[in-house]
C-alpha cells in the first residue's frame, strides 16, 4: 500500500517535531523551508531570543522519542534572578518541588538536533530555499519559488499543515476573506539580543541556574543561560518615547542608559554599543484566528496560528503541545482530514488564546509587579496553600510551567480565582505570620475545585 503523501510548509521547531511525528505515523512527509539548512548557515543569528523549555513542550519531545538527545544542551533555570537598581538581587524560586525547573535552549541548537532527527527518517523529504509566496484556495495548491534560480512551482494541499510561522505567507493568503479570520497584533515594545561571554575557565559570570531580570517598570533587561558559560540577554523597550529604542541613537545615549538602568551588568555585556545600535530590532506581536484550517485542506499551526508575546516563554512548548494534540487525533480519526482538522481546533484554540493572554499579563509581571513587597508575599502564601491543599491549590505559573495536564484555558480560569484569593489574604499582612491561613485554607477550598476534576491525560 504507497504511503499518503502530506506537505508541511515550515522546518522550524513546530513543523520540524510535527513531521517527525507524522513520518512516526507512516505518511511521507515533505517540508518546504524558505531559509538555508540552519545546520549549516544560521539566518537567524541576532535575532532570536533564547528559548524556555517547560513541561509541554518536554512532554512533547519525549513523545517523539528525542528528548534524551536534547537533555544535555539544556540548562536548568530554578527561579527568577530580580536585579535592582541599586545593586541587590533577590533569587525567587519557580516552583516548590525538585523537578519544578524551566530549561534555557538556544533555537540553534535545537532546531539542529530536530533537523537531524528528521534527515534520518526515511518518509522525510526537507527542501531548503524553498519559499511559498501564496496558497490558491480553488487550486488548493501553494505557489513556491526556489531560491536557488528563482524558478516557480506548485505544491497540493494534500493535505498541507501551514507552520511558517507568524508572519505566515498560507495564513496571509486568506486575508480579507473568512477562513481564518487572522489578526496580527503588535506590541509598541520592540527587543534587542546582547550577550555576556563566559568568565575565566568558561564559567558563567552571573549565576548559572536563573532566569536573570532587571525589572524597570515600562521596560526590562533578562538574561538565559547558555551551557558554554555564555548568557543571551534581550533588552525589551519601547519602540518610540525615552526611553525607548528610537532615544538610544549614539553611543552616548545607549552607555548612559545603561549605566542609569543595568549599572551592576553593563560592564560584562558584550559589544554592548554595538549591538544595541546595529542589530535588528525584534518585534513582538500576537496572532489570534477564529478559525485555523480551510476544510479537510489546510490546517494552520504553531506561530501561524497562534504566535504569542515571550514573556511566558510558552510559545514554542504550546507549539510542541499542538503536535501531541494533532497527534493522536490523527491516531484515532483514521484519514477523516476535515474532521480531524475541527477537532484539533475545538480542542486548542481556547487555550492558544488564554496563553496569549496570560503572556501579555505576564510581561507586565516582569517588568513591573516583581517589584512590589507584595509580590514575595503573595507568592509565599501560594506556595504554602500549595503545601496545605495540593489536590485544589497550584500556583498559575506553574500551572503553565510544570503541568502539561492542566489545560492553559483552565490555568487562566483557575488562577484568576486566585488572584483574587491571594490579594484578598495579603491585603493587611506584610508577611505570612499576619495572614489567616486557617481561613485562606478554608476559602480555597470553597472557591477551588478538586484538581483530578480539571486535568487531561496528554500522554495518549
Amino acid at each position: 500500500m504507497p504511503q499518503e503523501a502530506v506537505n508541511i510548509i515550515g522546518a522550524g521547531q513546530c513543523g520540524t517535531l510535527l513531521a517527525i511525528m507524522l513520518a512516526k505515523q507512516g505518511f511521507l512527509v515533505d517540508v518546504f523551508e524558505r531559509n538555508h539548512d540552519p545546520r549549516i548557515i544560521d539566518a537567524e543569528a541576532g535575532r532570536s531570543i533564547n528559548l524556555a523549555l517547560a513541561a509541554r513542550g518536554i512532554n512533547a519531545l519525549v513523545r517523539a522519542g528525542i528528548y534524551d538527545q536534547i537533555e544535555a544542551m539544556l540548562v536548568p533555570m530554578r527561579g527568577r534572578m530580580l536585579h535592582q537598581t541599586d545593586g541587590n538581587a533577590e533569587f525567587l524560586r519557580y516552583g516548590q518541588a525538585h523537578d519544578e525547573v524551566i530549561y534555557s535552549v538556544t533555537r540553534r541548537d535545537l532546531n539542529q538536533v530536530l533537523l537531524g532527527v528528521a534527515e534520518g527518517i526515511p518518509n522525510i523529504r526537507l527542501h531548503f530555499r524553498q519559499q511559498a509566496i501564496g496558497y490558491d484556495a480553488r487550486d488548493c495548491t501553494v505557489h513556491v519559488r526556489d531560491l536557488n534560480d528563482d524558478s516557480l512551482y506548485e505544491v497540493e494541499a494534500r493535505p498541507l499543515f501551514a507552520a511558517d510561522g507568524a508572519g505566515s505567507i498560507i495564513r496571509r493568503s486568506f486575508d480579507g476573506s473568512d477562513t481564518f479570520g487572522g489578526i496580527e497584533t503588535l506590541l509598541q515594545h520592540g527587543y534587542k539580543e546582547l550577550s555576556i561571554a563566559p568568565g575565566r575557565s568558561d564559567q558563567h559570570q552571573l549565576e548559572p541556574n536563573a532566569l536573570h531580570i532587571w525589572p524597570r517598570g515600562g521596560f526590562m533587561l533578562i538574561a538565559l543561560p547558555n551551557p558554554g558559560g555564555d548568557f543571551t540577554l534581550t533588552l525589551f523597550l519601547r519602540n518610540d518615547g525615552d526611553p525607548g529604542f528610537s532615544s538610544l541613537t549614539t553611543p552616548a545615549q545607549v552607555e548612559s542608559f545603561f549605566q542609569q538602568h543595568f549599572p551592576d551588568v553593563a560592564e560584562l555585556i558584550d559589544n554592548l554599543v554595538d549591538d544595541v545600535l546595529y542589530k535588528p530590532l525584534g518585534l513582538l506581536g500576537t496572532v489570534r484566528c477564529r478559525h485555523w484550517h480551510d476544510r479537510g485542506n489546510v490546517l494552520l499551526i504553531g506561530d501561524a496560528a497562534h504566535a504569542v508575546v515571550p514573556f511566558h516563554g510558552q510559545g514554542m512548548n504550546l507549539a510542541f503541545e499542538d503536535c501531541i494534540v494533532l497527534d493522536h487525533i490523527m491516531r484515532t480519526e483514521g484519514g477523516d482530514w476535515p474532521r480531524i482538522f475541527r477537532r484539533f481546533e475545538e480542542q486548542q484554540l481556547f487555550n492558544a488564546n488564554a496563553i496569549a493572554d496570560m503572556a501579555l499579563e505576564n510581561y507586565i509581571e516582569m517588568r513591573d509587579t516583581v517589584r512590589d513587597p507584595k509580590f514575595a508575599l503573595r507568592k509565599e502564601l501560594a506556595f504554602e496553600l500549595e503545601r496545605q491543599l495540593p489536590d485544589n491549590f497550584i500556583p498559575r505559573y506553574s500551572m503553565v510551567m510544570f503541568h502539561s495536564d492542566i489545560p492553559y484555558a483552565v490555568a487562566r480560569e483557575r488562577g484568576e480565582t486566585q488572584r483574587q484569593l491571594l490579594h484578598e489574604f495579603t491585603a493587611g499582612a506584610e508577611r505570612l505570620g499576619d495572614v489567616d491561613l486557617t481561613a485562606a485554607i478554608i476559602a480555597a477550598k470553597e472557591r477551588l475545585s478538586p484538581l483530578n476534576e480539571i486535568k487531561v491525560d496528554r500522554t495518549l
